[in-house]
């Protein structure tokens, strides 16, 4: 395969620390920056859509290029990262949940992140096993192995779990999603902004977990309400989480029946003309990637034969 005919895409989420993801204030975006210094100097950074379409017609891709990609919508997608991105004249694409941009659903995560991490009790049990949570590494041990596990409910069972937790944990303070998320004023303003936008479902169900209609409705609705309310098309589709047990036979055919162009995974290397437009490879990049790390991991990606 050709040194032209590949592409890797990157998937970022937050920049700066959330209730999920704590770090020391500014770790993010100065590490972000990093990243985007490496891409400027290694990489040829494109637009996804006119990337994929240029491979699934033949045409070929500029040497080492990169696609970069943000999922659920954080706030500081828009403040932080769009600014950044302008300034090298680099194109990334945002994958939004309408159910997050009007607040109908929680980002389960970080709410379990804040309920966690506020907890005025001093333990969580859960399936059995009793989780410890005197100091921030136990708390962080207790929300990465509950927040594993629950992925493999439905959104409804994982909603009301978490629910659950935040009763028995009893947090201090509250869950403020404005602060951590864009709602449709500020989405509608992305475009703008220079990023793209596509959908990653209605509500951010794990797709192989739920039923056929609910699927049909998740992928359907957010395209169209995304659509309408931020007046762009939206031909491409992120699955949550995204691993290969996160959709199924049935998602990749409502994803074609949606009308969506293409779909990305969180699997996979590069991206090539053999690989199928509803499962485009791509690489998640943690908001606190050493630089030195990261770079070595696209000097692996992009000098590979």
């Amino acid at each position: 395969m050709g040194a032209q005919n590949r592409l890797l895409v990157l998937g970022f989420h937050n920049i700066e620390r959330t209730w999920c993801w704590p770090a020391a204030a500014g770790t993010g975006v100065r590490t972000f920056t990093q990243h985007l210094q490496i891409l400027r100097r290694v990489a040829n950074v494109v637009d996804l859509r006119e990337a994929l379409d240029a491979l699934r017609s033949g045409q070929k891709l500029p040497p080492r290029a990169v696609a970069l990609t943000f999922d659920d919508g954080y706030r500081d997608n828009l403040t932080l990262a769009a600014p950044l991105l302008r300034r090298l004249s680099m194109p990334a694409t945002v994958f939004l949940v309408p159910g997050l941009l009007d607040r109908t659903v929680h980002a389960w995560w970080e709410r379990l992140g804040w309920a966690i991490t506020e907890a005025t009790v001093p333990s969580l049990s859960y399936d059995g096993v009793d989780y410890p949570l005197a100091d921030t590494t136990a708390r962080i041990a207790a929300q990465r192995a509950v927040e594993e596990d629950i992925k493999t409910l439905t959104h409804t069972e994982r909603a009301a779990l978490i629910e659950d937790f935040v009763e028995r944990l009893q947090p201090r303070g509250s869950f403020d999603t404005d602060d951590l998320f864009l709602d449709w004023d500020a989405a509608a303003t992305l475009p703008d902004a220079g990023l793209t936008v596509g959908s990653h479902t209605m509500e951010h169900p794990i797709l192989s977990r739920e039923s056929a209609g609910d699927q049909q409705f998740s992928l359907r609705e957010s395209k169209r309400l995304l659509q309408d309310r931020i007046g762009v098309e939206v031909p491409i589709l992120a699955y949550p989480n995204g691993t290969r047990n996160d959709y199924d036979t049935t998602t990749l055919t409502e994803v074609e029946a949606a009308g969506y162009e293409y779909a990305v995974t969180t699997w996979g290397g590069v991206t090539t003309t053999d690989v199928s437009r509803y499962e485009v490879h791509r690489a998640l990049v943690g908001p606190y990637t050493h630089p030195a790390r990261f770079a070595a991991f696209l000097g692996k990606r992009l000098l590979a034969a």
